[in-house]
């Protein structure tokens, strides 16, 4: 008997007739109407649906449920919680920077908001350097040399990435871990090549960080003191990772004059690491070295002909970004930051320096060479006294002083007590386009996820912070249609996560995890400028991450949904 309900009413419901009738009733109706909690969550309709495979756009909807797409297509008879009508703008994956250097920064700012407004929904962090594994002395070295960051509660990768998901964040946080890490850890910043025993604990690192969810291992061979490790070295790091199923990543350890050589090493490494391998940010640095696009492409079709799997990511701008260390011999580098500060000091060693910085090279890379003073740009110091002249270039301000440039830049060094941030202008416009055609080319900022506020405001970040992929979809896509639409979208989101190994992201897929951006095809563009970078980029409406919602009506929600993803290798832990 129903509780509450007159006798007669009771005795109604219970005959064989009414029984029969409401049976009868609700097999006519909805099953998710008659069962609310098979609802789902939310349903977008009337997009336009791009879904991440290079397939041609469709007109649909979409649903959630808890962190998954649950439904595609026509759902106008579907039980939801909650209906978004988006009028017609474009569904898709949410979009994977390839190259993200937001360690810092997430930890200050978990909304990553210059990336959210792009619809960056995961960040790959660990080129050549990774927040784990550490040891005292290089936490200790970390906290001395940046301004952030003051304190270090971990010590593995795993730890440093599931302390940003415990701290929260509003994307999810991939990493590879970094050679250079792993060198460091075991040898400091000496130039000398590991004993038996040190190569043995570097591999077991290594193996270490595979199990505990790294993509793979990431180099950059033109610093210091990533530059002093040998090919042979690498290959022996990369089996290690091979065997778990990831790949090596490379800023390779020529961009410009010796770039082939470098396509060259990263190839040989990939082949006898037995693992895929991409090079980072791809590019041709330095008005001597803008011919030999053809040549590197031909070597790397060669190699993947072959069965090799060699993929590459870039950022859309023809400048990069770094610190003038790029500018200066790797040799006046070793030891660390007080050591290449001494050297500077050094009145016999200073007229080397400037000597090497003057001359082009084939032993290293030579970036202030390959530029020019005059395009060099001073965006970043420690020292308050120095940031007067952010956004001043290096030619600029030796002629305020009174000096050379070489002299100008390592006087810098020593008065910042810093490597001093410094955008170099190297690449054509052409060869940028002709790469972003590349089949196999994905898109990474190399910077970091930023907000246009304090404390981020004391320092000119590279715009590519707050416009990488808003200038490939706005300037290339829709402006001078490079490639499509369609096109662009697989580069941000299945391309990238097929090649890491990620499963389940990168496209919409019922199944797949709710990472999804919204957005207007007819009006997303970059805004921040190299004077004046701090500026969001517009056209993304809206973000889901994980099924939750990070981004509305261009606005940040501040819901902290970001996961840590973990590569091929992770081993889940018993507790």
């Amino acid at each position: 008997m129903v509780k509450g309900f007159p006798l007669i009413i009771q005795n109604l419901l219970s005959s064989d007739l009414i029984k029969k009738t409401i049976l009868s009733l609700a097999l006519l109706l909805p099953l998710n109407s008659v069962f609310a909690e098979d609802c789902h969550d939310l349903i977008l309709f009337n997009a336009t649906i791009i879904d991440g495979s290079g397939s041609p756009s469709f007109k649909g909807d979409l649903a959630i449920k808890d962190d998954r797409i649950s439904a595609l297509g026509d759902l106008a008879e579907q039980c939801a919680k909650e209906r978004k009508d988006v009028n017609g703008k474009v569904l898709a994956p949410g979009f994977i920077n390839m190259l993200s250097w937001a360690t810092e920064s997430l930890i200050i700012d978990g909304r990553a908001l210059s990336d959210i407004r792009q619809g960056v929904t995961l960040e790959v962090m660990g080129e050549g350097w990774s927040m784990g594994p550490l040891n005292e002395s290089m936490k200790k070295d970390m906290v001395s040399s940046q301004d952030l960051v003051q304190q270090i509660p971990w010590t593995t990768l795993d730890e440093y990435l599931q302390f940003l998901e415990d701290k929260g964040v509003a994307v999810n946080v991939a990493s590879f871990v970094g050679a250079t890490t792993i060198r460091m850890h075991e040898l400091g910043q000496t130039n000398r090549a590991p004993n038996a025993d040190e190569l043995k604990r570097m591999k077991a690192l290594t193996r270490q960080a595979m199990e505990e969810g790294a993509l793979g291992l990431g180099s950059s061979l033109i610093y210091a003191p990533a530059f002093y490790a040998k090919t042979e070295e690498l290959i022996e790091l990369a089996k290690v990772v091979g065997e778990y199923g990831g790949m090596y990543i490379s800023h390779m350890r020529s961009e410009g004059n010796k770039i082939e050589a470098a396509v060259e090493e990263l190839i040989r490494i990939s082949k006898e690491g037995k693992l895929p391998a991409e090079i980072y940010h791809l590019k041709f640095g330095g008005k001597q070295n803008w011919h030999k696009f053809d040549k590197v492409i031909a070597m790397i079709d060669k190699a993947r002909s072959e069965g090799h799997r060699i993929t590459t990511d870039m950022y859309t701008y023809t400048a990069g970004a770094t610190g003038l260390d790029a500018a200066m011999p790797p040799w006046v580098q070793e030891g660390g930051l007080e050591s290449w500060i001494n050297r500077l000091k050094d009145p016999v060693i200073r007229p080397k320096i400037i000597t090497a910085m003057k001359e082009d090279s084939n032993d290293w890379e030579n970036l202030y060479y390959s530029a020019g003073a005059d395009k060099v740009i001073l965006n970043q110091f420690r020292n308050p006294e120095l940031q007067i002249h952010t956004g001043k270039t290096l030619s600029q301000l030796a002629k305020e002083l009174g000096k050379s440039p070489e002299e100008t830049a390592i006087d810098l060094v020593i008065e910042d007590n810093s490597r001093v941030g410094a955008i170099y202008f190297l690449m054509s416009e052409e060869n940028v386009k002709r790469q972003i055609k590349l089949p196999y080319m994905s898109f990474g900022s190399d910077g970091s996820a930023l907000a246009p506020e304090a404390p981020f405001l004391s320092s000119n970040p590279h715009p590519r912070s707050y416009g990488n992929v808003a200038r490939l979809l706005g300037k290339y896509v829709r402006e001078e249609k490079v490639i499509s639409l369609e096109e662009a979208v697989k580069k941000l989101t299945s391309l990238p996560a097929s090649n890491l190994g990620i499963k389940n992201r990168g496209s919409l897929t019922v199944g797949y995890f709710a990472d999804i951006v919204l957005f207007d095809p007819e009006t997303i563009a970059d805004k921040a400028t190299f004077s004046k970078p701090h500026q969001l980029s517009v056209g993304v409406s809206d973000v889901w991450v994980n099924g939750k919602q990070a981004l509305k009506d261009a606005k940040s929600t501040e819901v902290m949904a970001g996961k840590v993803v973990r590569g091929p290798g992770f081993v889940a832990k018993n507790n």
